[in-house]
This record gives C-alpha cells, sequence and structure tokens, in this order.
C-alpha cells in the first residue's frame, strides 16, 4: 500500500492542493500529515478541512498549537509571531476543535509519526543532523519514523551497532535489521532552495521510499498572503524555497 507522506503545508492551499492531486495520480492509497497545518499562508480553514478529509492519521505541529493556545509562541521569530497571532483570529471554530484534537505522536504498524524530534516531540528540537537524530531513535518502536519541522528533506538511518548515516538521496529501498528517520519536506513552504512543494510516497509492501517535487501556483499564493496583511517576507521566500 503506497502512503503520501506530507508535512508543513502552513496554510498554503495552491501548494497543499497540488500535492493531493499528484497524490491521486500516483495512486496513494492512504495519507498521513506530519503538522503544520497553518501558520505563514492565508487559507488556515481550508487547509484543515482539507486534511481532514484526506488525511487518514495526523499530529500536530508548533504552528497547529500555538493558534490554539496550546504552545508558547514567544520564541517565534516576528514574521512567525506575526503570522500566528494573525491565523488565530481567523481559525473558525471547526478549525479550532480540529486542531485540540491532535496528538504529538502517532504510530500505526512498524511507522511513526511526529513533527519534531521523537524523544520530546512537544519541545519542538529540529533533526538537521545525524547527531540530532540519536535519541530519536532510541525512542523508536518500529521501522521508520517521518519527522517535518525542518522544511527540508532528510533520511538518516542507524544500522549495525548504532551506526548512523545522513543520506541526500531522494529514493532508498529499505533493508531489513535497519532505522530510517525520514524527513519528507514541507508542502507550503520548502527551505532547500527548491521552491517546489515536496512530499514523500511510501510503499509499505515494498518497503521503498521517494520524495516528490510538485510545481503550484507560487504567486497566487503570494498575493494572498499580501492581500491579508501578512509580513511581505512571508510570500517572497515562497519564489526562493528559503
Amino acid at each position: 500500500m503506497i502512503w503520501a507522506i506530507l508535512s508543513d503545508v502552513h496554510g498554503n492551499l495552491e501548494a497543499l492542493r497540488a500535492v493531493t492531486e499528484d497524490c491521486r495520480r500516483e495512486g496513494t492509497r492512504r495519507m498521513a500529515f506530519l503538522g503544520d497545518a497553518v501558520g505563514y499562508g492565508a487559507n488556515p480553514n481550508e487547509c484543515l478541512s482539507l486534511l481532514e478529509e484526506l488525511a487518514d492519521l495526523r499530529v500536530a505541529g508548533n504552528h497547529d498549537y500555538g493558534a490554539v493556545g496550546l504552545t508558547d509562541v514567544e520564541y517565534f521569530n516576528p514574521a512567525a509571531r506575526t503570522a500566528i497571532e494573525w491565523t488565530a483570529r481567523v481559525l473558525n471554530e471547526e478549525s479550532r476543535s480540529s486542531l485540540r484534537r491532535l496528538t504529538l505522536v502517532r504510530q500505526t504498524g512498524e511507522i511513526t509519526l511526529v513533527h519534531s524530534a521523537l524523544h520530546q516531540p512537544g519541545e519542538w528540537n529540529y533533526i538537521l543532523t545525524e547527531d540530532d537524530a540519536e535519541e530519536s531513535f532510541l525512542e523508536m518502536q518500529g521501522k521508520v519514523v517521518f519527522i517535518g519541522h525542518s522544511h527540508r528533506p532528510l533520511i538518516v538511518t542507524r544500522g549495525k551497532e548504532g551506526r548512523r548515516k545522513s543520506r541526500d538521496q531522494e529514493e532508498i529501498l529499505m533493508e531489513e535489521g535497519i532505522q530510517y528517520l525520514v524527513n519528507s519536506g514541507s508542502v507550503g513552504q520548502p527551505r532547500d532552495h527548491n521552491p517546489l512543494a515536496a512530499y514523500g510516497l511510501y510503499d509499505d509492501e515494498s518497503q521503498e521510499y521517494r520524495l516528490k517535487r510538485v510545481a503550484y501556483d507560487i504567486q497566487t499564493a503570494q498575493e494572498k498572503i499580501l492581500r491579508a496583511g501578512l509580513p511581505p517576507s512571508l510570500a517572497r521566500r515562497l519564489a526562493y524555497g528559503q
């Protein structure tokens, strides 16, 4: 069965629609969402509604919890804090209830889903290197943990004797006896200098994983951000994948 692995939509409806349409073309059967449906972008309610409809499993991100007062946003940078305060004002009650119901970690079979580091999911720590991943590997109970948060694709493996290795490839065949930590990048605000929306495809039978990139209407997403009165930097960065 093929899973679509999505993360960090951040209110970017144009990117989310493009990715979900690509999922249909790829024949995905299930969808997992790794958090941060809202924040930064101009369509938080619409994105939440679509994800509730399509995603079988969802977990909370820091922006999701921040928008409904479940995590402190004082550490957010000024643009992010302005965006989350705007988001909190425009969320409808259905969206608020949806965000409050989200948990930090979900597991199904050999798959674990979490937004940030597995060992302290509510601390919102980033995993950017193989050293950052060590404590999360120690918490793993299955074969693969899918994470988001950094907006940057990453694969880290842990094999015999706890040896860790980060891989920059976008396709991988998972092997027996090895654990995998995989970041599928960001749908709505990539930060790896590639502006195309990113998501992952995981076949739980063949154990194949690959990263997908999808073009979307960046200009419309930018125009919506500006019309909403959100910081212009949030619109500009979409064009550069930063």
